[in-house]
Formats: structure tokens, sequence, C-alpha cells
């Protein structure tokens, strides 16, 4: 008796979180951040859109182009795997979706390590990271690998910053030198806000430490499944519980605003975990 109960309750629990993750799979919520600074000149609202892996919410991603629209954003800013680097699937439907979103907004563009892959290895994955690139920036994206773009108007410099692929090993996590981000990006403007697009989360002391006022990263896709009080369960670099598992972190008087992704890969799993749509307003500070 007591062994068919636990059965039923096994089987009862396995069928709720099955139930769980395919919703959870299926939708995004909305998270919204403020942002203050005294060396912006001008608000600004910005859409911040990670991991997407292929996924799409409707036909030609309309549900997630409609929520964007909704919140008429001065920017889109991606931080990258939009798509995933696999050699059976095509990338050109998130290249048209992000191609729309240039018609509308211009866009920022970060590379994750799912892009870096598909540039680094030609001999496996064919043109498909010079097709998408070219396409996307053809519409007008900044993509920024390792570099950056000056906005007047905001007193802002944006920057891209694609990190060595030895910095994405796992499990163990590759110290990252002092010199490094100088190395990649050249030395931040301190009078200018700097804006980093940083799709590796786990490195935001270095960013902080070399100058940048706002990272916005992704990455963690929000530990895969989230526990009250514990957080995101497991990151892509297998750790358990990991400290940057998403929203907002500070550092110094430094921020970091980390999104819990939008799509899913290799373990297709969201267990109250939702993908996230996140909406940055950046304003003067005593204004």
């Amino acid at each position: 008796m007591a062994v068919n109960c636990l059965i039923t309750i096994i089987c009862v629990l396995v069928l709720f979180f099955v139930i769980v993750m395919i919703i959870d799979c299926n939708r995004f919520v909305k998270r919204e951040y403020c942002c203050e600074s005294g060396k912006l000149k001008r608000e600004g609202t910005f859409v911040l859109l990670s991991d997407l892996h292929n996924k799409s919410f409707g036909k030609q991603n309309e549900r997630l182009f409609r929520a964007i629209e909704q919140e008429k954003p001065d920017a889109i800013l991606i931080a990258g795997d939009m798509y995933t680097s696999s050699a059976r699937e095509d990338n050109q439907e998130i290249a048209a979706f992000v191609q729309r979103l240039a018609e509308q907004y211009p866009v920022y563009y970060g590379n994750g390590n799912h892009e870096q892959k598909t540039r680094l290895f030609p001999e496996i994955f064919g043109d498909r990271y010079a097709v998408f690139a070219d396409r996307i920036c053809q519409a007008g994206v900044r993509l920024l690998v390792n570099d950056k773009w000056y906005l007047p108007d905001y007193n802002m410099e944006i920057y891209g910053l694609e990190v060595g692929r030895e910095y994405y090993h796992k499990p163990t996590k590759m110290l990252m030198s002092e010199a490094y981000m100088e190395e990649m990006l050249g030395k931040a403007d301190e009078n200018r806000y700097n804006l980093l697009i940083a799709h590796n989360p786990e490195y935001f002391d270095n960013y902080a430490a070399w100058g940048a006022d706002l990272t916005v990263s992704g990455h963690i896709h929000g530990g895969l499944m989230r526990l009250p009080v514990l957080g995101g369960v497991i990151s892509p670099r297998l750790c358990l519980f990991p400290h940057y598992d998403g929203g907002r972190f500070t550092k110094a008087g430094r921020e970091m605003i980390l999104s819990r992704g939008l799509g899913t890969h290799t373990l297709p799993i969201r267990i109250f975990n939702p993908g996230e749509l996140v909406v940055i307003h950046l304003k003067p500070k005593n204004r």
C-alpha cells in the first residue's frame, strides 16, 4: 500500500514538473529595471534580448515582436546566442527577426558563444555566420565584436565584448587577467556612460573594474530551474546554484543586468523559469 502510494506521488510530481516545463518553455515574462547615472544626458528605454536559441514565439516570433513594440523602446540590445551553433539548424529565421527589429529600432548586437563558435569554425558550419552577420548588418544592425558605438545624445558608449572560448570552458572557471579587458576593448572613458554587452556574466568583477557602468549579459538561462531562496539550479558551466543566475547585480557603483534568456538548447528545460523580456530605463541622475 505504502509503495503504491509513493509511486502515485512520484508520478503526479513528474507530471506536474513536465507540465510546468512545457508551459515555461513556451512563454516569457517582462521584467523592468531603472538605472540612473550623472553621466547620462537623457532618458532612454532599451529592450534587452538574449539566448533566444532559434525559439519562435508564434509565427516569425510575432508574440515577441509585439511585446517589444508595446514598450516603444529607443533601441534594442542583444546579448548573444540568438541562434544555436548546430550544423542541423538554420539561423535565417532569426536573421529575419533581427532584420525586422532593425527596420524599426536601432539594434546593437553582441555575440554569444554560439555565434562565436559558428564564426570560428567555418569548416563545420560553413558560411552560416558570415551570411547571418552580412544580412543583419545590411539591415542596419551594429554588430559589435570587441568594438564600440558612441551615442552622443546620451553621452553613452556601447561596447560589445566577445571573450575567448577558453572563458566558456567547463567545469572550471578560467581566471581573467586585469589587462584582458583593455586588450580587447581599449580604455573605458570615465567621462562617458559605458554600457557593455558581454554574454558571459561570470566576469562581472572584471567588467566593473575595467569601467563598465552597466553590463548586460545572458548565457545562464536563469539556471534552468529556479527554487525559492536558492534561485537558479545549474549554470552552463555545470555549477550548482550559480551566484549570477538572473536579475540585477552591483559592485562598487557599477551594475549588471543579467537576462534569464528566452529559449533553450541541448537540455530543453525551464521550470519555474519562463523566458524573459528585459526592459531597461536609463535616466540621468538628479534630473
